[in-house]
């Protein structure tokens, strides 16, 4: 069992998040407005689940990337923030970068 399996849970849901958000962004009509919002997005959803994948196999080298996802995740929920009270999407994904940022926090 790895123990670190709600980490992972945060991690990955924070990355299917990230992508969903992405995806709905490129779908907004003012997407200039959004490019920001889309970049986070996808570097938020690589971080996590490149974090994850190494969490769930135990690695050595997954805590060392605990920093830099939190920051990430920090940062693509304040720009998600911004949009969420236009777009469902972009206040799930925020939510979900929190959970994510708290999870990693914990674990350090």
């Amino acid at each position: 069992m790895n123990n670190n399996q709600a980490l992972i849970q945060a991690l990955n849901n924070c990355a299917a998040e990230c992508n969903n958000c992405a995806t709905a962004c490129l779908d907004e009509d003012n997407i200039k407005m959004m490019t920001a919002c889309i970049k986070l997005d996808m570097d938020c959803a690589t971080i996590c689940t490149a974090t994850a994948t190494l969490l769930s196999r135990n690695s050595k080298h997954g805590k060392h990337l605990l920093k830099e996802c939190i920051e990430i995740c920090i940062a693509c929920a304040e720009a998600c923030e911004k949009h969420a009270d236009m777009y469902q999407h972009c206040k799930v994904c925020a939510a979900a970068c929190r959970a994510s940022a708290k999870a990693c926090k914990e674990m350090m």
